[in-house]
């Protein structure tokens, strides 16, 4: 157990302890929310949907951690599969590696959301704040399955970070209120926790069956992370 929390512990701090990580998790939450929520007004305006005022602001937050933790899901599993696999032919074993690799991009998640979560209070304030905090956190946790996910699949620094942005691209433009058009690219993955943080955001409650949707999309997301972990870390002797 104590080797597994300071693999854990050392996979965080791995990351945060570069300037550019610590640095990118002030400025991207606040590009995001201070910038980008009026760009993506104008957006869903163009597009024929109804995103507007506080509920841009809101989801503007959740995006931020979106990409935050989805970028940092993706390095953990491209540039690490030589590392992990080191440690677990040492002993750790894959299944405890992927376990401690889950845990670190979890901890990097709250971490992620709590300074997305803060500059939207500080910026414009927020009706339900607790409903947007876990909204927020859910868009973090759903795009660490889909980083880890594409990490496992795309090997290439460039094209694996260009396939998250692309992703993101698509989620953003094609979610709840952003375009009057319905169709495939309207259930990206981050679309329940956008229906809650807009929810949020406008000051209206959410029903128990969204909550539960959320949760089982985390759930989701969080199994396949751990998955793309996992094979990232077994031999392939």
């Amino acid at each position: 157990m104590s080797t597994f929390a300071l693999a854990g512990g050392s996979f965080v701090r791995e990351h945060l302890r570069a300037r550019l990580t610590l640095a990118m998790l002030v400025l991207i939450p606040v590009f995001f929310v201070v910038i980008f929520a009026s760009v993506l007004g104008q957006f869903a305006k163009a597009l024929g949907g109804t995103m507007a005022g506080e509920a841009t602001s809101a989801i503007s937050a959740g995006w931020a951690a979106a990409f935050l933790c989805g970028a940092l899901a993706f390095f953990q599993v491209s540039s690490s599969r030589g590392a992990d696999r080191r440690l677990a032919a040492a002993g750790l074993g894959a299944l405890h590696v992927a376990l401690a690799r889950i845990a670190a991009a979890i901890v990097l998640g709250i971490v992620v959301s709590a300074v997305a979560f803060l500059t939207l209070l500080v910026r414009s304030g927020i009706a339900h704040p607790a409903h947007a905090a876990a909204a927020i956190l859910a868009f973090a946790l759903v795009y660490v399955g889909v980083g880890a996910l594409i990490g496992s699949l795309v090997a290439g620094p460039l094209e694996g970070s260009l396939l998250v942005v692309l992703v993101f691209a698509v989620d953003v433009f094609s979610g709840p209120s952003m375009t009057s058009s319905g169709g495939v690219l309207s259930y990206g993955p981050s679309r329940d926790a956008a229906t809650l943080l807009i929810a949020a955001g406008t000051g209206h409650g959410s029903p128990g069956g969204d909550w539960l949707a959320v949760a089982a999309s985390v759930l989701v997301a969080l199994t396949v992370a751990l998955g793309a972990f996992w094979l990232a870390a077994r031999s392939r002797a």
